[in-house]
Protein backbone atom coordinates (compact mmCIF):
# COMPACT_ATOMS: atom_id res chain seq x y z
CA UNK A 1 0.00 0.00 0.00
CA UNK A 2 1.58 3.61 -0.69
CA UNK A 3 2.29 6.02 1.86
CA UNK A 4 0.50 9.25 1.86
CA UNK A 5 1.82 12.58 3.19
CA UNK A 6 -0.45 11.73 6.58
CA UNK A 7 1.24 8.64 7.40
CA UNK A 8 4.52 10.98 6.80
CA UNK A 9 3.45 13.39 9.08
CA UNK A 10 2.87 10.92 11.77
CA UNK A 11 5.80 9.02 11.47
CA UNK A 12 7.76 12.58 12.39
CA UNK A 13 5.61 12.69 15.39
CA UNK A 14 6.48 9.53 16.21
CA UNK A 15 10.35 10.08 15.71
CA UNK A 16 9.96 13.01 17.67
CA UNK A 17 7.79 11.56 20.45
CA UNK A 18 9.42 12.25 23.76
CA UNK A 19 9.30 8.66 25.47
CA UNK A 20 9.90 6.40 22.48
CA UNK A 21 11.42 8.79 19.23
CA UNK A 22 14.57 8.50 17.81
CA UNK A 23 17.38 10.01 20.13
CA UNK A 24 18.79 11.82 17.16
CA UNK A 25 15.95 13.27 15.44
CA UNK A 26 14.90 14.53 19.39
CA UNK A 27 18.05 16.60 19.92
CA UNK A 28 17.49 18.30 16.81
CA UNK A 29 16.43 22.12 16.40
CA UNK A 30 16.17 24.77 13.79
CA UNK A 31 19.85 25.54 13.54
CA UNK A 32 20.81 22.43 13.34
CA UNK A 33 19.01 21.42 10.71
CA UNK A 34 19.96 23.70 8.35
CA UNK A 35 22.32 22.79 7.11
CA UNK A 36 21.16 19.73 6.27
CA UNK A 37 18.43 21.53 4.48
CA UNK A 38 20.81 23.09 2.09
CA UNK A 39 22.61 20.12 1.76
CA UNK A 40 19.07 18.50 0.36
CA UNK A 41 18.30 21.24 -1.51
CA UNK A 42 21.95 21.04 -3.57
CA UNK A 43 21.96 17.51 -3.92
CA UNK A 44 18.42 17.48 -5.65
CA UNK A 45 20.28 20.08 -8.00
CA UNK A 46 22.53 17.53 -9.15
CA UNK A 47 20.02 14.68 -9.78
CA UNK A 48 18.39 17.64 -11.73
CA UNK A 49 21.93 17.78 -13.96
CA UNK A 50 22.28 14.54 -13.90
CA UNK A 51 18.88 13.95 -15.78
CA UNK A 52 18.01 11.02 -13.21
CA UNK A 53 14.29 10.73 -12.91
CA UNK A 54 14.88 8.39 -10.05
CA UNK A 55 17.19 9.93 -8.46
CA UNK A 56 15.06 13.20 -8.59
CA UNK A 57 12.45 11.61 -7.10
CA UNK A 58 14.68 10.33 -3.73
CA UNK A 59 16.32 13.83 -3.19
CA UNK A 60 12.61 15.32 -3.85
CA UNK A 61 11.64 13.30 -0.51
CA UNK A 62 14.47 14.19 0.89
CA UNK A 63 13.83 17.94 0.42
CA UNK A 64 9.86 17.23 1.90
CA UNK A 65 11.25 15.43 4.68
CA UNK A 66 13.10 18.89 5.65
CA UNK A 67 9.32 20.49 5.92
CA UNK A 68 8.14 18.29 7.97
CA UNK A 69 10.86 18.87 10.22
CA UNK A 70 10.62 22.17 10.69
CA UNK A 71 6.87 22.01 10.56
CA UNK A 72 6.53 19.73 13.48
CA UNK A 73 9.21 21.52 15.46
CA UNK A 74 7.02 24.81 14.94
CA UNK A 75 3.92 23.06 16.19
CA UNK A 76 5.67 21.75 19.08
CA UNK A 77 6.39 25.21 20.14
CA UNK A 78 3.08 25.91 19.36
CA UNK A 79 4.63 28.61 16.31
CA UNK A 80 2.52 26.75 13.19
CA UNK A 81 1.29 23.31 11.76
CA UNK A 82 2.42 21.84 8.62
CA UNK A 83 -1.50 22.79 7.83
CA UNK A 84 -0.61 26.15 8.47
CA UNK A 85 2.51 26.18 6.23
CA UNK A 86 0.40 24.72 3.75
CA UNK A 87 -2.47 26.90 3.78
CA UNK A 88 0.19 29.69 3.65
CA UNK A 89 1.80 28.57 0.75
CA UNK A 90 -1.52 28.01 -0.87
CA UNK A 91 -2.77 31.34 -0.09
CA UNK A 92 -0.06 33.41 -1.32
CA UNK A 93 0.20 31.52 -4.74
CA UNK A 94 -3.31 32.20 -5.20
CA UNK A 95 -2.67 36.27 -4.52
CA UNK A 96 0.71 35.77 -7.05
CA UNK A 97 -1.34 34.24 -9.65
CA UNK A 98 -4.44 36.62 -10.22
CA UNK A 99 -4.06 35.56 -14.31
CA UNK A 100 -5.37 32.14 -13.34
CA UNK A 101 -7.67 32.56 -10.21
CA UNK A 102 -8.93 36.28 -10.81
CA UNK A 103 -11.11 35.72 -7.51
CA UNK A 104 -7.93 34.35 -5.41
CA UNK A 105 -9.86 30.92 -5.22
CA UNK A 106 -9.11 27.58 -6.46
CA UNK A 107 -12.31 27.22 -7.97
CA UNK A 108 -12.01 30.36 -10.25
CA UNK A 109 -10.86 30.48 -13.78
CA UNK A 110 -10.12 33.25 -16.29
CA UNK A 111 -12.74 34.41 -19.07
CA UNK A 112 -11.91 31.91 -22.16
CA UNK A 113 -9.38 32.98 -24.71
CA UNK A 114 -8.02 35.75 -21.94
CA UNK A 115 -4.54 35.92 -23.25
CA UNK A 116 -1.72 36.95 -20.72
CA UNK A 117 0.85 38.49 -21.23
CA UNK A 118 4.81 37.04 -19.73
CA UNK A 119 6.18 40.56 -19.39
CA UNK A 120 2.96 42.13 -17.70
CA UNK A 121 2.79 38.64 -15.38
CA UNK A 122 6.22 39.37 -14.55
CA UNK A 123 5.37 43.24 -13.22
CA UNK A 124 2.50 42.08 -11.21
CA UNK A 125 4.32 39.20 -9.49
CA UNK A 126 6.88 41.56 -8.16
CA UNK A 127 4.52 44.05 -7.36
CA UNK A 128 3.01 41.60 -5.16
CA UNK A 129 5.75 40.43 -3.24
CA UNK A 130 6.76 44.25 -3.01
CA UNK A 131 3.12 44.66 -1.05
CA UNK A 132 4.06 41.80 0.89
CA UNK A 133 7.10 43.03 2.12
CA UNK A 134 5.64 45.85 2.86
CA UNK A 135 3.01 44.40 4.86
CA UNK A 136 6.21 43.19 6.96
CA UNK A 137 7.63 46.39 7.50
CA UNK A 138 10.47 46.12 6.01
CA UNK A 139 12.51 49.31 5.15
CA UNK A 140 14.58 48.48 2.07
CA UNK A 141 14.23 46.63 -1.17
CA UNK A 142 17.71 44.99 -0.14
CA UNK A 143 15.85 43.42 2.90
CA UNK A 144 15.30 39.36 3.49
CA UNK A 145 17.34 38.18 0.67
CA UNK A 146 18.92 35.61 2.62
CA UNK A 147 22.49 35.97 3.65
CA UNK A 148 22.99 32.31 2.98
CA UNK A 149 21.96 31.92 -0.73
CA UNK A 150 25.16 31.05 -2.79
CA UNK A 151 26.77 34.58 -3.14
CA UNK A 152 25.86 33.98 -7.17
CA UNK A 153 22.72 34.06 -6.56
CA UNK A 154 22.74 36.53 -3.74
CA UNK A 155 24.17 39.10 -6.09
CA UNK A 156 21.59 38.78 -8.82
CA UNK A 157 18.93 38.76 -6.47
CA UNK A 158 20.59 41.89 -4.96
CA UNK A 159 20.79 43.36 -8.60
CA UNK A 160 17.19 42.64 -9.16
CA UNK A 161 15.54 44.58 -6.08
CA UNK A 162 17.40 47.50 -7.18
CA UNK A 163 16.19 47.19 -10.96
CA UNK A 164 12.97 47.29 -9.46
CA UNK A 165 13.62 50.85 -8.16
CA UNK A 166 14.87 51.68 -11.50
CA UNK A 167 18.82 51.41 -10.58
CA UNK A 168 20.02 49.85 -13.06
CA UNK A 169 21.25 49.58 -16.85
CA UNK A 170 18.12 50.16 -19.68
CA UNK A 171 19.87 47.96 -22.06
CA UNK A 172 22.69 45.48 -21.93
CA UNK A 173 25.17 47.72 -23.96
CA UNK A 174 25.72 49.93 -20.48
CA UNK A 175 26.99 45.98 -18.95
CA UNK A 176 28.93 45.64 -21.24
CA UNK A 177 30.99 48.91 -20.86
CA UNK A 178 30.72 48.84 -17.40
CA UNK A 179 32.72 45.28 -17.07
CA UNK A 180 34.86 46.94 -19.76
CA UNK A 181 35.71 49.18 -16.48
CA UNK A 182 36.07 46.98 -14.00
CA UNK A 183 38.44 44.68 -16.11
CA UNK A 184 40.64 48.22 -16.31
CA UNK A 185 40.56 49.15 -12.61
CA UNK A 186 41.66 45.63 -11.97
CA UNK A 187 44.48 45.42 -14.43
CA UNK A 188 45.55 48.59 -12.25
CA UNK A 189 45.07 47.24 -9.50
CA UNK A 190 47.36 44.23 -10.71
CA UNK A 191 50.11 46.22 -11.96
CA UNK A 192 50.17 48.26 -8.76
CA UNK A 193 50.32 45.03 -6.47
CA UNK A 194 47.81 46.52 -4.14
CA UNK A 195 46.44 43.07 -2.66
CA UNK A 196 43.21 44.70 -0.91
CA UNK A 197 42.66 46.26 -4.00
CA UNK A 198 42.89 43.66 -6.84
CA UNK A 199 40.22 41.93 -4.47
CA UNK A 200 37.78 44.43 -3.92
CA UNK A 201 38.11 45.50 -8.35
CA UNK A 202 38.18 41.39 -8.89
CA UNK A 203 34.96 41.15 -6.53
CA UNK A 204 33.54 43.98 -9.21
CA UNK A 205 34.51 42.21 -12.06
CA UNK A 206 32.61 39.45 -10.86
CA UNK A 207 29.59 41.11 -9.65
CA UNK A 208 29.67 42.49 -12.32
CA UNK A 209 29.50 39.37 -14.77
CA UNK A 210 26.28 38.40 -12.72
CA UNK A 211 24.97 41.74 -13.66
CA UNK A 212 25.39 40.66 -17.76
CA UNK A 213 23.76 37.19 -16.54
CA UNK A 214 20.84 38.97 -15.57
CA UNK A 215 20.69 41.40 -18.00
CA UNK A 216 20.43 38.36 -21.16
CA UNK A 217 18.35 36.24 -18.56
CA UNK A 218 20.61 33.93 -17.43
CA UNK A 219 21.13 32.04 -13.66
CA UNK A 220 24.97 33.32 -13.07
CA UNK A 221 24.76 30.26 -10.48
CA UNK A 222 23.46 27.56 -12.94
CA UNK A 223 26.29 29.06 -15.42
CA UNK A 224 29.08 28.90 -13.36
CA UNK A 225 27.96 25.34 -12.25
CA UNK A 226 27.64 24.33 -16.08
CA UNK A 227 30.91 25.80 -16.70
CA UNK A 228 32.42 23.76 -13.56
CA UNK A 229 31.16 20.57 -14.43
CA UNK A 230 32.45 20.85 -17.96
CA UNK A 231 35.87 21.49 -16.34
CA UNK A 232 35.85 18.77 -14.35
CA UNK A 233 35.15 16.16 -17.00
CA UNK A 234 37.79 17.56 -19.59
CA UNK A 235 39.86 17.52 -16.79
CA UNK A 236 38.93 13.89 -15.76
CA UNK A 237 39.72 13.10 -19.12
CA UNK A 238 43.20 14.49 -19.34
CA UNK A 239 44.26 12.54 -16.48
CA UNK A 240 42.97 9.44 -18.02
CA UNK A 241 45.16 10.05 -21.07
CA UNK A 242 47.68 10.98 -19.49
CA UNK A 243 47.51 7.49 -17.38
CA UNK A 244 46.97 5.51 -20.82
CA UNK A 245 50.79 6.68 -21.89
CA UNK A 246 52.23 5.66 -18.18
CA UNK A 247 52.62 9.63 -16.97
CA UNK A 248 51.10 11.77 -14.89
CA UNK A 249 49.37 14.82 -15.92
CA UNK A 250 51.63 17.10 -13.17
CA UNK A 251 54.66 15.37 -15.42
CA UNK A 252 54.31 16.58 -18.53
CA UNK A 253 55.04 19.92 -20.06
CA UNK A 254 52.78 22.68 -20.80
CA UNK A 255 52.46 21.78 -24.17
CA UNK A 256 51.50 18.29 -23.85
CA UNK A 257 49.09 19.22 -21.09
CA UNK A 258 47.59 22.39 -23.33
CA UNK A 259 47.18 20.02 -26.36
CA UNK A 260 45.29 17.28 -23.96
CA UNK A 261 42.97 20.35 -22.99
CA UNK A 262 41.93 21.39 -26.61
CA UNK A 263 41.47 17.55 -27.47
CA UNK A 264 39.26 17.64 -24.36
CA UNK A 265 37.40 20.39 -25.69
CA UNK A 266 37.46 19.02 -29.29
CA UNK A 267 35.59 15.25 -27.87
CA UNK A 268 33.27 17.90 -25.99
CA UNK A 269 32.26 19.91 -28.99
CA UNK A 270 32.16 16.84 -30.93
CA UNK A 271 28.80 15.75 -28.75
CA UNK A 272 31.33 12.73 -26.84
CA UNK A 273 30.29 11.96 -23.56
CA UNK A 274 33.62 12.11 -21.01
CA UNK A 275 34.11 8.27 -20.83
CA UNK A 276 33.07 7.75 -24.43
CA UNK A 277 35.89 5.64 -26.17
CA UNK A 278 38.35 7.72 -28.45
CA UNK A 279 37.20 6.66 -32.18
Amino acid sequence: MAHGIDDLLQLMARLRDPQDGCPWDLKQDFPTIAPSTLEEAYELVQAIAENDPGHIREELGDLLFQVVFYARMGEERGWFSFAEVVDGLTGKLLRRHPHVFPEGTLQSRRPSGDVVDESSLHTRWEATKHAERAGRDHQSLMDDVPLALPALSRAQKLQKRAALAGFDWPEVGGVLAKLDEELAELEAARVAADRDQQARELGDVLFTAVNLARHWKFDSETLLRDTARRFEQRFRWMEQQAARQGQELAGMDPDQRESLWEQAKAREASGLEPDAPDV
